[in-house]
């Protein structure tokens, strides 16, 4: 064989190998993937009730998987901050994701009560005037007041998520002297009007955390935040609390049961 037809064959080899060598990183992470999403729906529903996982090889047993890939997939919960790696323990969980439903109207307390307190640190409160999307949201004519309310919520003293209010002031007013701090507006908004809320429309996203955002829950700049846009109504229809809730992602997880109609 002419040696420039060896070169060529011989560099054809190296792609071949370079691209399998590709391919099987590829798989690789893809594996590690799919095993951190099981790993992580243990963690959540308090399947390692010790707090520590189960070593490398009995997972990559349990799971049928190799050591590199459940390596891997312990580094992707660990750049999450669910697990931590200790010297002569193990891995180990140290954060608590806590479930909110999304198939009940009901405010953070209440859906929370489980598993702490929840309080409010009220940083902004008072009419403003509507901006156009509030306002046709509410149905109140553009730039009529509406109560303006930002909170800081904490669950057992660790930041939540930052709430975002708009109230039309009608209702609004009767909410300044409430104890804001240590009660749902939900509950106050029922008790003001002596109807019962009645439904809501929900928007749920994954969103950039701002400066501002990610210094008030004391998360990273840069963040990811879900964010839950919720506009609830009373029982005659009509609309009352338009919220643009912020949750740290790392605190709170997103659940319900739906069911199928077509």
């Amino acid at each position: 064989m002419p040696p420039t037809d060896r070169i060529r064959d011989h560099a054809g080899q190296g792609a071949t190998t370079v691209a399998a060598h590709r391919a099987r990183r590829r798989l690789r992470a893809d594996r590690a993937r799919q095993l951190a999403d099981l790993l992580r729906r243990q963690i959540l529903v308090g399947g390692f009730s010790s707090g520590t996982l189960p070593h490398e090889s009995v997972l990559a047993t349990d799971y049928r998987a190799s050591r590199n890939t459940v390596r891997e997939a312990l580094d992707l919960l660990r750049a999450e901050g669910l697990v931590e790696r200790q010297p002569g323990v193990g891995t180990v969980v140290v954060a608590r994701k806590y479930p909110h439903g999304l198939d009940r109207l009901m405010g953070l307390a209440e859906t929370l009560h489980e598993h702490g307190r929840v309080t409010n640190e009220v940083r902004t409160m008072g009419p403003a005037p509507a901006p156009l999307p509030v306002a046709d949201r509410l149905r109140v004519p553009s730039g009529t007041d509406v109560l303006y309310i930002e909170r800081l919520r904490r669950l057992n003293g660790l930041p939540l998520s930052l709430d975002l209010t708009y109230i039309p002031l009608d209702i609004g007013t009767a909410l300044l002297g409430c104890d804001l701090e240590n009660t749902d507006v939900f509950r106050l908004l029922e008790a003001v009007t002596g109807q019962r809320l009645g439904h809501a429309g929900i928007t749920l996203e994954a969103v950039t955390a701002d400066a501002h955002s990610a210094a008030v829950l004391q998360a990273p700049r840069g963040a990811a935040v879900l964010m839950l846009e919720r506009l609830t109504h009373l029982a005659d229809g009509r609309p009352v609390d338009l919220e643009f809730i912020r949750f740290r992602g790392d605190r709170i997880t997103m659940s319900g049961l739906l069911h199928r109609s077509l």
